[in-house]
């Protein structure tokens, strides 16, 4: 089979690079430092909101201060230097509440860049199989009734017999040319697709070929068939679940197509050259210089919203929100699609467990039972679906 490879707020003040600092980001993995400088964002965010719905919480008191007291003056002047006040204060709220916009504003396009450029590094890992590929030997091996004891004798004596009688017989020649093109003189005999009734056709014959003093060899010979229709059956329901492989491929191909253009685009918007991304972050291998990195296209993120709404006032959130909601959509999907690899795997354990106690090819199943298991725990891991999933949903804040 063809192996997928399994196939990933606001600105303010930066640490400052200590040695105990430099130390602890070098001992951090990719998700690890992904969730720091999220949590520096959601910090600087926190702090920056506090101070906001504090202003316009007393911003508030004096107004209603004001209404108060213009209500019980009598003095026309007094009044109207209190309604200027008043003014004033309502003009100085609309600000705080403008500036918290931008803050929140600022902070999420700063967890979009952060999660974007991060994915680099939760897709490699999905590149699993590379990795557990002998699981896929060893699943191939089993949909092979010529790697089970006692198969390789029988073929012989079958394959003999057609050679001797396929003139006389025309469905031992149909068989005959159906083995030659399937290429069994490589090891492998089609137990799957149209090509199988007339492969057991001619077992058939050659079974009722036999005579009553053969009665050992047409015994054995039975248990090779019913070998053989098992590992038939075997091979069309890991086939089912090789289709979803396939589809599960071309759902990441496709994201990583998509996960180019969306990096690209906002790679252009920060302007920075896509060479000095691959040198600062996607290439570095020392842990403290893509810290470093990070934080730097964070402040960009954050400089660039800023830069946003003094150009455009009225629009200034569009461009921003759509690149937001374009990694949102680009993590869910990757989301979806290790939740879809969980339960493909899922479905090899509900297959061996349908096939493990068979006496003939139950001993092979229980052999793939373990590669299975190593192939679960890696997954597991490096990947939690639900959680991931979960995630996404909740990594913009609403202001």
């Amino acid at each position: 089979m063809k192996h997928i490879l399994l196939l990933s707020c606001a600105s303010g003040l930066f640490l400052i690079a200590t040695g105990t600092h430099a130390q602890t980001v070098d001992t951090l993995t990719d998700k690890q430092m992904k969730d720091k400088v999220l949590g520096e964002i959601q910090t600087t965010l926190d702090r920056r909101t506090k101070s906001i719905d504090s202003t316009v919480t007393n911003l508030d008191a004096r107004v209603d201060a004001l209404d108060k007291s213009i209500l019980e003056t009598k003095d026309v002047k007094e009044k109207a230097d209190k309604l200027v006040l008043r003014v004033q204060a309502l003009e100085d709220r609309q600000k705080a509440v403008d500036e918290n916009d931008l803050y929140i504003y600022q902070a999420n396009y700063q967890s979009a860049i952060v999660n974007l450029v991060s994915m680099e590094r939760e897709i490699k890992p999905l590149i699993l199989f590379n990795s557990t590929k002998t699981f896929f030997d060893q699943l191939g091996q089993a949909s092979n009734p010529m790697n089970y004891p006692g198969y390789k004798d029988f073929f012989a004596g079958f394959n003999k017999y057609m050679e001797n009688n396929k003139a006389e017989e025309t469905g031992l020649g149909v068989a005959a040319n159906v083995l030659s093109s399937a290429g069994t003189e490589m090891g492998a005999v089609p137990v799957t697709g149209p090509m199988t009734f007339a492969l057991f056709s001619g077992m058939s014959s050659y079974m009722s070929s036999m005579s009553g003093k053969h009665k050992e060899l047409r015994e054995q010979s039975e248990k090779m068939v019913l070998l053989t229709m098992k590992v038939s059956q075997f091979d069309y329901d890991q086939g089912l679940i090789e289709n979803e492989w396939a589809a599960i491929e071309a759902e990441l191909d496709n994201l990583q197509k998509i996960y180019a253009s969306d990096l690209s685009q906002d790679l252009a918007t920060l302007k920075i050259e896509p060479k000095d991304f691959q040198a600062g972050f996607s290439q570095e291998s020392d842990a403290e210089s893509r810290y470093q990195y990070l934080t730097m296209m964070r402040q960009s993120a954050a400089d660039f919203a800023t830069a946003e709404r003094q150009k455009n006032p009225k629009d200034w959130k569009q461009k921003i929100y759509y690149q937001m909601m374009d990694v949102q959509s680009l993590k869910m999907r990757f989301g979806q699609i290790t939740f879809r690899i969980s339960e493909n795997i899922g479905r090899y354990e509900s297959l061996f467990d349908k096939y493990k106690l068979d006496p003939q090819i139950g001993p092979e199943i229980v052999n793939l039972q373990g590669k299975l298991s190593d192939l679960r725990n890696t997954f597991d891991k490096a990947f939690d679906p639900l959680d991931y999933i979960a995630s996404t949903t909740k990594m913009y804040k609403v202001g």
